[in-house]
């Protein structure tokens, strides 16, 4: 991926692609040269040289490396702490402090929904998500399911999107980001 281009990806300006932007009946052409990319912006390059943005370029790290630091535990500041309605305090990490974490230590990951299920009566929807970790020596996924009620709205989001989240900080869990808040249920 070239420099910038996930800081401009993340801000929304995507530049089209030549082979979407041909009817399917045209005849194949010589390939063209994709147009070089826009200089960033100053409130662009304030983004990107904020150190919130991850390494763009090429696979870097052993995946040994990575899920090393995936490991570590998160800070106590980054985990936010939810009350059931039976009482119990649950402790997680937010979905995009996951993601972020996800940026600085495997900037290489990607993550996709597999499956989205709605449960026959339509009270609850599932979704299954994957995340991928990319290394110089490997690749591994994991993959886990999110649940959530679809016939009662109990805060912001529709269901998918919390079914989502809860899937996907999960997967990020069974790659070792977030597991000890699991452990520390346990006790």
């Amino acid at each position: 991926m070239a420099p910038g281009a996930l800081a401009r990806i993340l801000l929304g300006r995507r530049a089209a692609s030549p082979l979407l932007a041909r009817p399917f009946s045209a005849k194949a052409r010589a390939p063209r040269r994709a147009p070089e990319p826009e200089p960033l912006s100053e409130s662009e390059d304030d983004f990107a040289s904020g150190g919130e943005v991850a390494p763009t370029e090429g696979i870097s790290k052993p995946l040994a490396h990575v899920l090393k630091e995936l490991g570590k535990r998160v800070p106590e500041s980054l985990i936010k702490t939810r009350v059931e309605d039976n009482g119990f305090a649950l402790k997680y990490i937010p979905w995009h402090i996951a993601n972020k974490i996800l940026n600085v230590h495997a900037p290489e990951w990607s993550g996709e929904v597999r499956n989205i299920v709605y449960s026959s009566d339509g009270k609850s929807v599932s979704v299954v998500y994957r995340v991928t970790l990319h290394g110089t020596d490997a690749e591994i996924y994991r993959e886990a399911t999110g649940t959530a009620s679809a016939a009662e709205d109990t805060g912001f989001g529709d269901p998918v999107q919390k079914a989502e989240g809860m899937a996907f900080r999960r997967a990020c869990a069974r790659l070792g980001l977030g597991l000890h808040l699991y452990h520390e249920d346990l006790s």
